[in-house]
């Protein structure tokens, strides 16, 4: 039975309840991590030999090198053969959409010429390794795959090493699929924190990286936690989210389940609705108490709604996009009569759905966009996953003689007021030079 959370802004205490619930973690943390740095610490000392002992006791599988652990290209191809033709033409129109998203977000070198014939400028590069987390055992992700690696290969990335745990040795034939079709170069069937840690670290199979992206347990990001510095990280996602906005103009049963296919994730995602009618509230209720019965997910799905999700009551739009302001959602939906005009005064949210056509399930999927995004409300200061997270920026500066002259006496200046004289030597020396020759 659902019981969600209902508020009104026209209530004498909701700013106090707004608040209490948006502060409350939707997730009590596990603390892992003193069992984490353990097996970062063997992974690092030991290598190869600790990620075999490991895999062993958690994933229950056997192997006597590390070899053994990596997908070979046969087992790809069968893999490929061994799918539906409807699931490899979803694999390939989801891979080209979102391939070519990505094309347009790659971000080019440039240079600036000034009126001395100095030049400034930024050298654009892609990362040469990158390592790809992708979730195993009962769930099987594909998905993940295609938007983890696609915008990698995009952006130029040499090699990319995909790292995906396989219990008792089963593993899901479309997740290889998707990382054929993205283009992936290796894949160690290895998982939990010693994969994050073989990554960072490197072992003498498995190569070290110099990123490591995608999503896990609490495990896994706090492995990806403790090797921040030693490897860039994608982010450190929370549960999943979606707050969906309505006039009263959408379908209730359509905006039922758009919140039922973000709580179907795991009892600690957030489902939320903000409406300007109590009745369309109600209705959408109504809804989802007559749907729960049909869904396999059920009991997931009633302990998300119940203990995160929360139904909204507003008097206008105005104060809607307020409080989505606050709350920096994941997804966003925006079931109004006029999105366009809403979407201008949205400043904080990872994905923006516009109109009753468009579904957050389309951009888990297919639509183009990444669905990496930033979750508990990150989106206030962070971006989704993109080309750009692959690439490195680097500042060139080339002065002239005449340029050096002008920009030398500035720099000088500036230096001695800092009490740096050899900064500002090094500036005049420049100076010097230019005027005696």
């Amino acid at each position: 039975m659902l019981d969600i959370t209902r508020l009104h802004t026209r209530d004498a205490d909701f700013s106090t309840s707004f608040e209490s619930w948006l502060s409350s973690s939707p997730v009590a943390e596990q603390d892992v991590t003193g069992s984490v740095a353990k097996i970062i610490e063997a992974v690092r000392t030991q290598g190869d030999a600790a990620i075999l002992e490991l895999t062993e006791r958690h994933d229950h599988i056997s192997a006597q090198s590390i070899s053994d652990l990596e997908v070979t290209e046969s087992q790809v191809q069968q893999a490929l053969q061994s799918i539906s033709d409807e699931q490899r033409e979803a694999l390939d129109v989801a891979a080209s959409r979102i391939r070519k998203y990505a094309e347009r977000q790659r971000i080019e070198s440039w240079t600036l010429q000034d009126e001395y014939g100095n030049e400034v400028g930024q050298k654009v590069t892609a990362l040469q390794n990158v390592g790809v987390y992708v979730p195993g055992g009962t769930a099987a992700y594909p998905s993940s795959v295609l938007m983890n690696v696609i915008p990698a290969k995009v952006a130029g990335v040499e090699s990319v090493c995909m790292v995906v745990p396989a219990p008792h040795g089963r593993l899901n034939p479309m997740v290889l699929a998707a990382g054929a079709i993205s283009g992936v170069d290796r894949i160690f069937t290895i998982g939990g924190a010693q994969a994050v840690a073989a990554l960072a670290y490197g072992t003498d199979t498995i190569p070290k990286v110099d990123k490591i992206v995608g999503p896990g347990n609490a495990y896994v990001a706090c492995a990806k936690r403790m090797v921040f510095g030693q490897v860039g990280i994608d982010m450190i996602a929370g549960p999943s989210e979606v707050l969906v906005i309505c006039d009263g103009n959408a379908d209730a049963e359509w905006v039922a389940m758009d919140l039922f296919s973000q709580a179907e994730h795991d009892p600690q995602a957030r489902a939320m609705l903000i409406a300007t009618e109590d009745e369309f509230m109600d209705q959408v209720l109504g809804h989802m108490q007559r749907q729960l019965e049909q869904l396999d997910r059920a009991e997931t799905i009633t302990q998300s709604m119940n203990n995160s999700g929360v139904f909204i009551g507003v008097s206008n739009l105005q104060e809607a996009v307020e409080l989505s302001n606050r709350i920096a959602p994941e997804h966003l939906a925006l079931c109004v009569r006029e999105p366009d005009a809403l979407l201008e005064k949205i400043s904080n949210a990872g994905a923006i759905f516009l109109g009753n056509y468009s579904p957050e399930v389309l951009g888990d999927y297919c639509a183009g966009p990444n669905h990496v995004l930033p979750t508990s409300t990150t989106a206030r200061y962070s971006s989704p996953l993109g080309v750009y997270d692959f690439q490195k920026r680097t500042s060139v500066v080339n002065c002239s003689r005449k340029g050096a002259a002008k920009l030398g006496k500035v720099a000088a200046v500036l230096a001695h007021s800092e009490g740096l004289s050899a900064h500002a030597r090094s500036a005049e020396y420049r100076c010097k030079q230019t005027t005696t020759v």
